[in-house]
């Protein structure tokens, strides 16, 4: 009786195979990703779809088959490498130094009160300024050089950053800055142990934002007279109406941006393993 009872009681234990201990979700995990590539895939299609069928001019828009085609001569030639190189170079250079800028001008406006009098006026007034109509201004003031591409790239990647930033370490309790005081940490090491680690989530989503502004940026500012990277690739393909190489470039602007992205997610997922 007890036998039959027990079986009654876990019919989900009776049905489950021997050895089966997988979860519904880790095993439709794979399933859920590959879904992703659903919608992408048949957009490529369609697109390649109307090409073929005399609905979208190659004039107009190069089919995906002769943009692979022009990719890989491209890679085959050295000409995609070399410009992807000189265009990841400005990238890293102006988002590098907005980034400190960012970071500097948080920490002083946050800590302290005068501090955020001081720069946080200024800032939010910038950050209504349209950065890409900055252009014609660093021409005349810094000439057609590699100085006002990577000047534009460091202005447009300072804001989000500095606003997360920002609002991180304002967000800290202050409760735990007060005990931290009281435990006898100096500025430094409530900065370092308190006030970095508290403003560390907002941070990494501003930094998440500001190196997407960054890539995008790139892409004006290598409109500039620019003698080399990706942006002269396509200003050269444009002047014979090459649609492939364009958009060639366009599509490795776009899988930078996602590779670094990633980085950032990667980051995150480590710094913020605590989270979780």
């Amino acid at each position: 009786m007890s036998t039959a009872t027990s079986s009654l009681a876990s019919p989900i234990g009776l049905s489950r195979p021997n050895g089966s201990r997988g979860t519904p979700g880790s095993r439709t995990r794979p399933l859920r990703h590959l879904e992703r590539w659903i919608s992408p895939i048949a957009l490529i299609a369609l697109w390649q779809l109307a090409s073929a069928t005399g609905i979208l001019s190659e004039r107009k828009l190069a089919p995906p088959s002769k943009v692979v085609r022009s990719a890989i001569d491209l890679i085959r030639d050295g000409t995609l490498g070399h410009a992807t190189l000189v265009s990841t170079e400005r990238a890293v250079a102006g988002f590098a130094i907005g980034a400190v800028i960012a970071l500097l001008l948080a920490l002083l406006a946050g800590l302290s009160r005068l501090g955020e009098l001081a720069v946080d006026p200024p800032l939010q007034m910038l950050r209504m300024l349209p950065h890409l109509g900055l252009v014609p201004l660093f021409i005349i003031w810094m000439g057609i050089g590699e100085t006002p591409k990577v000047t534009l790239v460091a202005f447009g990647a300072i804001f989000p950053l500095y606003l997360n930033t920002f609002s991180g370490i304002r967000n800290i309790d202050r409760k735990t800055l007060e005990a931290a005081k009281v435990m006898g940490l100096t500025q430094l090491q409530r900065i370092r142990y308190v006030i970095l680690p508290g403003a560390l989530p907002q941070a990494l989503t501003g930094l998440r934002q500001s190196l997407g502004v960054a890539w995008l940026t790139l892409i004006v500012a290598e409109q500039m007279a620019a003698d080399d990277g990706i942006g002269k690739m396509i200003n050269d393909a444009r002047e014979f109406l090459m649609t492939d190489q364009i958009v060639v470039g366009l599509a490795v602007y776009m899988i930078l941006g996602l590779i670094t992205d990633a980085i950032v997610r990667l980051i995150e997922r480590k710094a913020l393993a605590w989270r979780s």
